[in-house]
């Protein structure tokens, strides 16, 4: 099968082509290997309620039956914790019937427990953008532990570009998984649905495996790198004796995975959430891995995934090294000009627990 996710080279060449568009220039570091960061435009809508336009219409129709006021993003504003926010965005698309979409938040925005999703004109799916497609792009945002400020050109979501599906199955991905070590565990469990990967609640030095979000604390500017203090807003978490820890029903916690996680070049990786069926909790965001996470010429030897995790409904004990996600594979269109690591100087190769970049290092 030939095509995939397409690189930063065809991302770039999307633009030339005008299948992307926007009325402001690029950032430097928008075009990632694997995906596109997408800007927030001049205005935001508070709405009464999340909404799906539906086959029938716009976003604009809805918006002017749900929304409550306007808000101006030129120069920042304050968006509440519990609230949903329509914000039309700065890039619009005018897809070939070849080429589909799919969005995401951006690591450091599901870190810090943003609620966003992709919508478009007569859409029927969060976050898909189906092959063909030619009009405005919109996100809603809805802050859940922390208020955040932003602006216009702010990013909270990304994009990725796909020429066709090429997801590996179960049997392609142990190939590449006995040629490449994915997932550095013992066995590790791989299955149509991906390969899995677990938390480790053992703990450092000290014992410290993750944070609990605090309530009511000042706001996260989501513009400014390294400004705040992590115990302002983070409860640090540490076990002693029994490796587990209790997930409080509707509390936000940062935990590690308990393996290292290894994206090749000539790959992409998304995180799903695992199974709800087996516990009442889950990884409350999905996530893109880029190529060369992990990749240890790219500087990622060791790198860990980050979970973002709630309980939901009742107290939820969750034990070192019990299953949280699984890692789908799938192939790029070509290599990427740039891998995800050193040269970018992205911000969480070689992670292991960490905040997202907004906070400085305890």
């Amino acid at each position: 099968m030939t095509g995939g996710i397409l690189p930063d080279s065809a991302i770039r060449a999307l633009f030339e082509a005008s299948a992307l568009k926007s009325d402001r220039a690029l950032d430097p570091d928008q075009i990632q290997p694997a995906s596109l960061d997408l800007r927030l435009g001049a205005k935001a809508y508070r709405v009464r309620a999340s909404f799906m336009p539906g086959r029938d219409f716009k976003v604009v129709d809805k918006l002017e039956q749900l929304k409550l006021h306007e808000i101006d993003l030129e120069v920042g504003a304050v968006l509440e914790t519990g609230c949903v926010y329509i914000v039309p965005l700065l890039e619009e698309l005018a897809l070939s019937d070849g080429i589909a979409a799919s969005a995401n938040p951006k690591s450091s925005t599901g870190r810090l427990d943003i609620f966003t999703r992709v919508m478009t004109d007569h859409g029927v799916e969060f976050d898909k953008i189906p092959a063909g497609y030619r009009g405005p792009i919109y996100l809603e945002v809805s802050p859940r532990t922390f208020p955040i400020v932003v602006r216009t050109g702010s990013r909270l979501s990304q994009v990725r570009f796909r020429s066709a599906n090429t997801i590996l199955g179960a049997d392609d991905l142990s190939a590449l998984h006995e040629t490449e070590t994915l997932v550095a565990g013992d066995n590790p469990i791989v299955t149509q649905a991906g390969i899995a990967v677990s938390v480790d609640l053992s703990g450092d030095k000290q014992g410290l495996v993750g944070y609990r979000g605090k309530h009511h604390t000042a706001v996260v500017d989501v513009d400014k790198r390294g400004a705040l203090d992590v115990l302002d807003f983070w409860e640090p978490l540490y076990v002693r004796d029994r490796k587990e820890l209790i997930l409080d029903p509707d509390e936000f916690y940062i935990l590690v995975s308990r393996e290292a996680v290894h994206v090749p070049p000539d790959y992409a990786a998304e995180m799903t959430p695992f199974d709800p069926l087996v516990g009442e909790f889950r990884v409350h965001y999905a996530g893109f891995f880029d190529p060369g996470f992990g990749h240890s010429e790219a500087g990622g030897t060791g790198s860990r995934a980050v979970l973002e995790v709630r309980s939901h409904e009742v107290p939820f004990v969750l034990e070192d090294g019990q299953t949280v996600g699984r890692l789908v594979y799938e192939r790029m269109e070509k290599r990427p000009d740039h891998l995800y690591g050193i040269d970018l100087k992205s911000n969480y190769q070689a992670q292991g627990l960490k905040l997202s970049k907004h906070f400085r290092s305890l």
